[in-house]
């Protein structure tokens, strides 16, 4: 898995909008992984996300949500969950084992990367199983480092 330091990977996928999107991390972003749609954990997250969405595009910082459901999943998910950040579709692990992590269970465990200037600047392990209060975290740690306005 990557860490701290290493070389963020240029990546390429489809969002919930059959938009291709090629994200190269040269500005501050951040990349969670998360399960799968429509389940409980995963949903807390994503409405975390959204709610402080506003707050983390004032400062400039992406974000990106990755499992590896479809397009269509993840386009039914964001319209029933209001998700307007870009759910990358992963359905052959490309994304997630660039960010070396494993998809041999048919998933993604939860894993939350920040990355800035190409390189990854952190990576979070927010629960499984409840992950609210995760994107909060996230937010004051990248508006503290890499957030324009501070």
């Amino acid at each position: 898995m990557l860490t701290s330091g290493d070389p963020a990977p240029t990546i390429t996928a489809t969002n919930q909008h059959s938009e291709s999107v090629t994200v190269e991390f040269n500005t501050p972003a951040v990349m969670y992984f998360y399960p799968k749609d429509f389940t409980g954990g995963c949903t807390i997250e994503a409405n975390d996300f959204q709610s402080v969405l506003p707050e983390f595009r004032e400062v400039g910082i992406d974000v990106y949500g990755v499992s590896m459901d479809t397009v269509n999943s993840h386009a039914e998910f964001a319209e029933e969950e209001d998700i307007i950040f870009d759910l990358l579709a992963d359905p052959d692990g490309d994304i997630a084992a660039a960010f070396g992590l494993d998809t041999t269970s048919g998933y993604i465990d939860r894993r939350t990367f920040t990355l800035a200037e190409s390189e990854v600047i952190s990576v979070y392990d927010p629960a499984m199983a409840d992950p609210s209060g995760h994107a909060r975290e996230v937010l004051t740690d990248m508006r503290n480092n890499y957030g324009r306005g501070g």
